[in-house]
């Protein structure tokens, strides 16, 4: 399916409670000034938000070319007890062999930007109590 509008939207009012198997999102507006960082997609309640549409076996995938996004994504996705980083807490994940490497990805690269992958997996309801 595709559906165009904010994400956090199309989350809340379209997708119903364990209603994905995978959730993936790539390269997401850093927002580099701090002044703007409450604009950012992943934040507390995106995770909690993402988490909550996961089934219990879901994924949430995510890949950015900004490492001070990267590392805040990190803390905020490994503080959310519902989700589990599949390599382990407080790391970042291995470059997934399926993971389309995109028109952006590839501008970066040109530039020596590097990317930083992380992988998320729901964690059974029992688990987060």
């Amino acid at each position: 399916r595709i559906i165009e509008g904010d994400a956090r939207d199309v989350l809340a009012r379209m997708i119903e409670p364990a209603g994905l198997h995978r959730l993936i999102v790539f390269f997401p507006d850093p927002w580099p000034k701090a002044k703007h960082h409450k604009r950012r997609l992943v934040n507390g309640d995106f995770a909690a938000l993402a988490a909550s549409r996961l089934t219990p076996d879901g994924q949430l995938l995510l890949a950015t070319d900004w490492e001070h996004y990267a590392v805040a994504m990190l803390a905020v996705l490994d503080a959310e007890r519902a989700l589990e980083n599949l390599a382990g807490v407080g790391r970042f994940a291995t470059r997934s062999e399926e993971r389309p490497i995109t028109r952006f990805e590839a501008r970066g690269a040109a530039l020596g930007h590097a990317v930083w992958d992380l992988a998320y997996g729901r964690r059974a309801a029992t688990e987060t109590r």
